[in-house]
C-alpha cells in the first residue's frame, strides 16, 4: 500500500497510546504499511461538564465519512449503540483487562478508607457500585481525561479515583493502582478494556488490511455487550454493567442494572453459542428490562 494510511483519533494520551496499538498491529500484520496519526479534538473533549452526555467518536466518524481519516480508533465502550450505515468496525484488538481500579493516595484498599473519605467518579455505575459497597464515601464528580483525573485527587483534594484498569495500563501506569476490583462484584461498562477500529463501509481495500487484525472472541463478547445496551436504549450515563466472556467454547453474558443509590440492582446472565452473540445480548437486554420494570427501575 504506498499512500499512507490516516489514523483518527482523539488527542488523549490514552488515545494515542491505543493508536500506537493498533499501529504496531498493523505493522505486524504487513510491514511495508505505512502509517499517519491524525490527532483529533471531539466534543466530549471540550466540555468538563457532568452533567451532559460525553461523545468521543462523531466528529472522528464524521471525518472518516468525509475520506479525510482512513480509519478510526475508538475505545469501544465509547461506541454509540447504533452504529452510522457508511461506517464499520473492522476490527477489535484482543481485548484488554475489563476491570476497573481504585487509585488511592494513601494506598491500602477500599476496605481501609475512612468514613467520609472522597472518591471521584462521574460514571453513575460506578457511583452506584461504591454506594452499594461503602454508603459511607462521598462520590465527587469529576471528567477528564485519566491523568486529569489523577491530578484532582491533589486540586480538589480527593482520596482516590475509580477508573478502568486498562487505560492506566495502556499508559505504563499499573504501578499506581491500588487495588483492582473484581468483575464477580464489580461488573465493568460494557465493552470496558476493548479498542475497536472502524472504516468506511465501501472502503474494501483498508476494510481488508485492517480486517486482519480482528480478534473474533473479542467481537463475539463486544457484540453481545453492545446489544445488550441497544436493547436498553441506553448510552454511556445508563447505570449498567455488562461482561461477556467465552469459557468453554460457549459465550457466558451477564448484567446488572443499578440504582443512582446502589441499595437496589437487578442482573441477569445467559449463556449460549458464540456465533449468536447478538442475539443473546438481545435477549438478556429484554428480561433485564423486564426485570427492571418490575423493580421499579427507570433509564
Amino acid at each position: 500500500m504506498s499512500e499512507a494510511l490516516r489514523i483518527g483519533t482523539r488527542g488523549s494520551p490514552l488515545a494515542l497510546a491505543q493508536a500506537e496499538l493498533v499501529m504496531g498491529a498493523l505493522r505486524r500484520s504487513d510491514a511495508s504499511v505505512s502509517l499517519q496519526v491524525v490527532p483529533i479534538r471531539t466534543a466530549g473533549d471540550r466540555t468538563h461538564r457532568s452533567d451532559v452526555s460525553l461523545d468521543f467518536t462523531d466528529e472522528i466518524d464524521r471525518r472518516l465519512e468525509a475520506t479525510e481519516i482512513d480509519l478510526a480508533v475508538h475505545s469501544a465502550k465509547d461506541l454509540p449503540a447504533v452504529s452510522r450505515r457508511a461506517i464499520e468496525v473492522a476490527a477489535y484488538l484482543h481485548r484488554g483487562d475489563p476491570r476497573d481500579c481504585l487509585v488511592l493516595r494513601g494506598g491500602g484498599k477500599l476496605r481501609s478508607l475512612p468514613p467520609g473519605a472522597r472518591i471521584g467518579s462521574s460514571s453513575a455505575r460506578r457511583k452506584a457500585q461504591l454506594c452499594a459497597a461503602r454508603p459511607d464515601l462521598e462520590i465527587v464528580p469529576i471528567r477528564g481525561n485519566i491523568g486529569t483525573r489523577l491530578e484532582k485527587m491533589t486540586s480538589l483534594p480527593l482520596d482516590g479515583v475509580m477508573v478502568a484498569a486498562a487505560g492506566l495500563i495502556r499508559l505504563g501506569w499499573s504501578a499506581r493502582i491500588s487495588e483492582y476490583l473484581s468483575v464477580r462484584r464489580w461488573l465493568p461498562a460494557p465493552c470496558q478494556g476493548a479498542i475497536a477500529v472502524a472504516v468506511r463501509t465501501a472502503d474494501q481495500r483498508v476494510g481488508e488490511v485492517v480486517g486482519n487484525l480482528d480478534h473474533l472472541p473479542t467481537r463475539q463478547a463486544v457484540e453481545s455487550e453492545r446489544a445488550v445496551v441497544a436493547t436498553l436504549g441506553g448510552g454511556c450515563n445508563l447505570p449498567l454493567g455488562a461482561l461477556a466472556r467465552i469459557e468453554h467454547g460457549r459465550l457466558r453474558l451477564r448484567a446488572a442494572l443499578y440504582a443512582p443509590d446502589g441499595r437496589r440492582q437487578v442482573t441477569a446472565e445467559r449463556g449460549g453459542n458464540p456465533k449468536a452473540a447478538v442475539q443473546l445480548g438481545q435477549r438478556l437486554g429484554v428480561e433485564l428490562a423486564a426485570r427492571g420494570r418490575e423493580g421499579g427501575f427507570t433509564w
